[in-house]
């Protein structure tokens, strides 16, 4: 569910809507799929949708579509930061249905530490390279 309302997030974000057919397609599912999905994010308030219509997030939709965007480049940033490069997507989505608040809070501190002092950060990448 999540995956879904992170991506009606993104592709809503430049015109404020998403389709069925380009939802699916972003997520590689069939559109039967995604239309039951859909159907089941309107029952939850997080979505606007009526059949073979736009799919438009509600502010509950926007809030949390927002914040699981968020994570997501987080996440995606450590795994930047610490070299990891190998089967990134699938780490960023292992670990972002897994983390909790406070951990995810502390990586972005850790991150803008990172940011903040590049020459730790090189210390690092070159000590993880012996």
């Amino acid at each position: 569910m999540e995956d879904y309302l992170e991506m009606i997030y993104r592709k809503s974000i430049n015109e404020g809507y998403t389709r069925i057919s380009i939802l699916a397609e972003c997520l590689n599912v069939q559109p039967s799929s995604a239309t039951k999905m859909v159907q089941k994010l309107t029952k939850l308030g997080c979505i606007d949708y009526k059949k073979y219509g736009l799919v438009k997030l509600t502010n509950k939709g926007k809030s949390i579509g927002e914040f699981l965007l968020n994570r997501h480049k987080i996440i995606e940033n450590f795994f930047q930061i610490i070299g990891v490069e190998d089967e990134l997507l699938v780490n960023i989505e292992l670990m972002e249905h897994n983390i909790t608040k406070d951990a995810l809070y502390k990586i972005k501190r850790l991150n803008n530490f990172f940011k903040d002092n590049k020459e730790v950060r090189e210390r690092f990448l070159e000590y993880k390279n012996r």
